[in-house]
């Protein structure tokens, strides 16, 4: 057996024993005279097991064991006892000791209760990781998918959601970074408290200042009283900073200054107001080449970006376009009171291909749509709109098949150009338009291909 024993009694030839029974066992054994120097042994390491004395001459068994468990809650104690004083043992199980053995103390009983003892530790220690990893392994409430790379999202979010960190979600436009957000504050010790998400991008330079700190009256045109921001009313709560990317540069300045001093001015004001808010932002834009273009404060984006969570695109999650399809089916199908059944293969076979350039709010757009249009059980191929059939990928897009000899592009864009001067009457200002081009470089591959008109 093996496992480390901290061993408390003021007998020294009590000591001596269960040092040399538990030694030949196999335990790591540590023996101290009272309960003072056992609290100062386990300030300096921990011990699988406390095995003490109930009766001792200063700092009692049951002080200690109420001590230890304050420091430790998951210590696990055994108490020694006299005869005679096994009342008091049973108090000490009732306020956390494991067990209890009574003097004078049977070898065999004394190792069969440390068994036992130790067979509980393992269960706790394997009940932890077991509830580590299945909290890391959660799904987030309102997003689906089984996917690898939107599990390895789950995870982070419920691994950070409880920590006080920023976070900074990258993902392109649809992809749910709102709901992330929403995630880590329900997660968080703050979720009894607001939470509140603005689009940076869609409020003015002029006004947003105003909408994240608040302003006092009188401060600029039309504010006739005082009004707070964001950050107070979502005081020990959560501010979700979406798009920060369009965030002007001076503005990024006061944001940063916010969250270093935990304080923030209202426009027009002269009092600082202490705020306790966790910052999460998001952005679909490179932030480290904003940076090298000048429009992102490097010092905010360390700020910022503790924690990073990428959110896949729709068209990367295989599968779970499906899955979130049948749900967006059933959530609309029920709200519209349309008995529905679930989307006809071909139908699905589409939604599979295409690439969803809008990612999981398109899905749910198109689902919608096609829902409030179908006319049988199923959503068919003709109830969904008209770029779902058109395949996003560039080479779907081609109007032929490409050849399996393989094609020769100058051939081809020599028979665009003069398909092109043929739709525009052979006048070069028209046609340069429909290839995509200036008049000069039209005029360039004229001559470069000798094409003239017939």
């Amino acid at each position: 057996m093996t496992g480390s024993i901290l061993v408390v009694d003021d007998e020294k030839g009590q000591r001596e024993i269960l040092q040399a029974i538990l030694t030949r066992e196999g335990y790591r054994v540590t023996t101290v005279p009272g309960g003072k120097e056992a609290m100062s042994k386990l300030d300096e390491e921990e011990f699988d097991l406390l095995l003490t004395d109930l009766k001792m001459q200063g700092m009692s068994g049951m002080e200690l064991m109420e001590q230890a468990l304050a420091a430790n809650q998951r210590q696990c104690v055994v108490i020694m006892t006299a005869h005679g004083t096994v009342d008091s043992a049973v108090e000490a199980m009732k306020k956390g000791a494991f067990d209890y053995l009574e003097k004078p103390i049977e070898r065999e009983d004394l190792l069969l209760t440390l068994q036992r003892a130790f067979e509980h530790i393992g269960l706790l220690r394997e009940n932890q990781v077991l509830q580590r990893k299945l909290a890391e392994t959660m799904t987030v409430p309102n997003m689906i998918g089984e996917h690898p790379k939107i599990r390895e999202v789950f995870r982070v979010i419920n691994k950070i959601a409880p920590t006080t960190s920023t976070v900074l979600v990258y993902g392109e436009s649809g992809t749910g970074k709102e709901l992330v957000a929403r995630a880590i504050h329900d997660g968080s010790p703050r979720k009894e408290k607001p939470f509140f998400a603005i689009n940076c991008a869609a409020i003015p330079d002029t006004l947003i200042e105003s909408e994240l700190f608040g302003h006092e009256k009188g401060s600029f045109t039309g504010a006739g009283s005082r009004e707070i921001g964001i950050f107070e009313a979502a005081n020990g709560g959560t501010v979700f900073l979406d798009e920060i990317g369009e965030m002007n540069v001076g503005m990024q300045a006061k944001l940063l200054r916010a969250i270093q001093e935990k304080e923030i001015r209202r426009v027009g004001g002269k009092v600082n107001v202490p705020v306790d808010v966790r910052i999460i932002s998001a952005t679909n834009k490179d932030l480290e080449a904003e940076i090298k273009r000048g429009q992102f404060r490097e010092d905010l984006f360390y700020r910022l970006n503790v924690i990073r969570i990428s959110l896949p695109p729709l068209r990367e999650r295989g599968s779970d376009i499906a899955a979130l399809a049948d749900f967006f089916v059933r959530k609309y199908s029920s709200a519209a009171g349309i008995p529905l059944k679930g989307i006809a293969k071909p139908a699905l076979k589409l939604l599979l291909n295409y690439s969803w350039p809008g990612n999981v709010r398109q899905l749910e757009s198109v689902i919608e749509r096609g829902v409030l249009m179908t006319e049988s059980d199923y959503i068919e191929p003709e109830d969904l709109p008209v770029e779902i059939h058109e395949d996003g990928t560039p080479a779907a897009r081609l109007p032929f098949e490409f050849p399996a000899e393989g094609i020769s592009i100058e051939t081809l864009e020599r028979d665009l150009i003069v398909k092109a001067m043929d739709r525009a009457g052979w006048v070069i200002s028209k046609a340069a338009p429909l290839l995509g081009m200036s008049y000069k470089t039209l005029q360039y591959r004229l001559e470069k291909f000798g094409i003239e008109k017939p």
